[in-house]
């Protein structure tokens, strides 16, 4: 007997009316009276100078912004990165907020004595991740007891300037200077046309292996300690990368690295009760190596239905026909515009294959989540836009555009409509 179908609303915390944990109950509450499974956030880590969580200064910290209370809870479990992300945050604003790379030799090198005149200055920033814990289980388990679970998200990089590079340096790509032999991003896609230089470092896979993937170990033990299911961004970034000379503005420049591939996702698997606790995403120029990768470990990829109304509807992988059940279904993610706004600068090829399929009196939105919906997928996911019928005035970010993203957020009267 098949799986009844399951459906999730795509809304991260700063979209929240007043961008706090807090505002989570009411959401979950309405997430739970409209039937929906599951709630999909963006990384709940501090985002960087643009508002964009995928360039995070750390892999780990909880953005502390988001909370309100002084309420505390241990985090024994996360000793491998708090010293270092208070010491990090202490030694920042101590030196002006520079980046780590410019600070003095021995602050920049982590030697101890230099390290030792901060001791005394780290408990604000344990505590903030402590309050931060706090707020975020005791929201995750009211999510649970409404039964609603929820999915997070891990960039696969981070930023230069993080807690973590500056800690483990002989984990990443840098020169004896510390700074960046080569950075991330994408040649390019259906995203840009340019392609996307991302300014995050790029991972000595071989250091890692050398270490027993331990990084990675630490960092996705904490994702499933926070989150029912986690969504990899840039999966294909396991199986190889693409690597941007430093300094470069443009993605073209670039060349194809390989990943540590099944090396590390053979100890990852090793973490979870299940690989469905895992989404990958395989967005972008995907090689079919990429897949057969994604399929060696049993994970779901990701079927975006606005990618999948142009070329040969038969073969499209992203058409609601041709979605599998090894595949979570969106209208769109964060990087899309919303269904209406990506509706009204389609193709007439595009238009003429979503009205084929569209009902009398459907708007473009509900076209597109009844297709979501009843495709084979066993989970649909709606970015919140989209249930709201919202046009390209809502859309969350336009990849390779630094700036204006990241800010739309909706009131509670929206959801009252």
């Amino acid at each position: 007997m098949e799986s009844k179908h399951e459906s999730g609303i795509l809304c991260h915390v700063t979209s929240l009316p007043n961008q706090k944990l807090s505002d989570g109950y009411r959401f979950i509450d309405w997430l739970n009276q409209h039937g929906f499974a599951y709630w999909q956030l963006l990384p709940l880590t501090p985002p960087d100078k643009y508002r964009s969580p995928y360039a995070s200064p750390s892999a780990f910290a909880g953005w502390d912004q988001l909370t309100e209370s002084k309420q505390v809870h241990s985090i024994r479990e996360d000793e491998y990165w708090l010293r270092d992300w208070a010491l990090f945050c202490a030694i920042k604003e101590d030196q002006g907020g520079k980046p780590w790379y410019e600070w003095p030799e021995p602050l920049k090198n982590r030697e101890q004595q230099a390290m030792e005149h901060f001791q005394d200055k780290l408990e604000p920033y344990v505590q903030q991740q402590q309050t931060f814990e706090a707020e975020w289980q005791k929201l995750r388990q009211y999510a649970a007891n409404k039964g609603v679970k929820i999915i997070g998200d891990v960039p696969i990089f981070i930023a230069h300037d993080s807690a973590d590079v500056w800690a483990h340096q002989e984990l990443f790509q840098l020169d004896e200077n510390g700074y960046p032999t080569y950075i991330a991003g994408v040649p390019p896609d259906y995203f840009s046309e340019t392609g996307q230089v991302w300014e995050t470092v790029l991972y000595d896979w071989e250091a890692h292996r050398s270490q027993k993937w331990k990084w990675w170990e630490e960092r996705m033990m904490r994702m499933f300690r926070m989150y029912d299911v986690v969504r990899i961004d840039h999966f294909r970034g396991f199986h190889s990368n693409w690597a941007i000379p430093y300094p470069e503005e443009h993605a073209r420049n670039g060349h194809w690295q390989v990943g540590p591939q099944d090396d590390l996702f053979d100890h990852l698997m090793t973490l979870v009760s299940s690989s469905e606790q895992i989404i990958a995403e395989d967005l972008g120029i995907i090689p079919h190596e990429v897949i057969e990768f994604r399929m060696r470990h049993k994970l779901r990829g990701m079927g975006v239905l606005q990618f999948g109304f142009s070329g040969d509807i038969k073969t499209n992988p992203h058409h609601p026909n041709n979605i599998t059940r090894d595949q979570v279904v969106y209208t769109g993610t964060h990087d899309n515009n919303t269904a209406l706004g990506w509706f009204e600068s389609a193709s007439k090829e595009e238009i003429e294959q979503v009205l084929s399929l569209s009902t009398t009196g459907e708007s473009i939105s509900e076209t597109m989540i009844r297709l979501a919906q009843n495709s084979r997928s066993p989970i649909s996911i709606i970015p919140l836009q989209d249930y709201l019928g919202l046009g390209d005035e809502a859309r969350m970010n336009i990849p390779g555009q630094k700036g204006e993203n990241w800010a739309w957020k909706f009131t509670w009267q929206d959801l009252d409509r």
